[in-house]
């Protein structure tokens, strides 16, 4: 009886957490609608002219960003969750590989949504497609 109750409960739990998570980037193939909250960071100017891990040459003028696991490709809505701005950007790069970052945008995105003087804003990621 009470191993039949542990069980029960253990279950429910499990379900209860599985229904408040988020997708996983990649999971089933399909990362339209995952959404991530943390820190965004611009690329340094050094960077321009540099190739990225996809292939393309990183340009400051683009609406790019580098993203740990998000296939290249992945257009995404990056929201500064300060002021409400927002900016849609393709993923070609991999990164940020710093501990609470989550997108690193090309300066002409970070500056559309925020002052690059700040060097990082808190936002909320929503893959488009």
């Amino acid at each position: 009886m009470m191993t039949t109750l542990r069980n029960g409960a253990a279950a429910a739990l499990l379900s209860l957490i599985a229904g408040c998570s988020t997708a996983h980037p990649g999971a089933g193939g399909n990362t339209e609608g995952f959404t991530e909250t943390g820190q965004a960071s611009f690329y340094a100017d050094k960077f321009q002219g540099r190739q990225t891990a996809s292939g393309a040459l990183y340009k400051h003028d683009l609406y790019t960003a580098a993203h740990k696991t998000l296939p290249f490709g992945s257009t995404v809505r990056v929201t500064n969750t300060t002021n409400g701005k927002s900016v849609v950007v393709e993923v070609n790069d991999r990164g940020p590989f710093v501990k609470g970052r989550i997108i690193d945008l090309s300066k002409s995105a970070f500056k559309s949504i925020g002052n690059t003087s700040l060097g990082l804003i808190d936002v909320k990621i929503e893959v488009l497609r």
